[in-house]
């Protein structure tokens, strides 16, 4: 049971990832942001 549930939530972060991030670019735009975020939560 978890199994499917661990294999089921990779696949929904997977195509929300890939739908999300049509480009090289749009991936590293992401990972910016996301970089920024833990920054802002960290108190930095």
């Amino acid at each position: 049971m978890i199994r499917k549930l661990a294999t089921s939530a990779a696949l929904l972060v997977g195509m929300w990832a890939l739908s999300g991030c049509h480009t090289v670019h749009g991936v590293g735009q992401d990972m910016e942001s996301g970089g920024r975020a833990i920054e802002r939560s960290s108190g930095e």
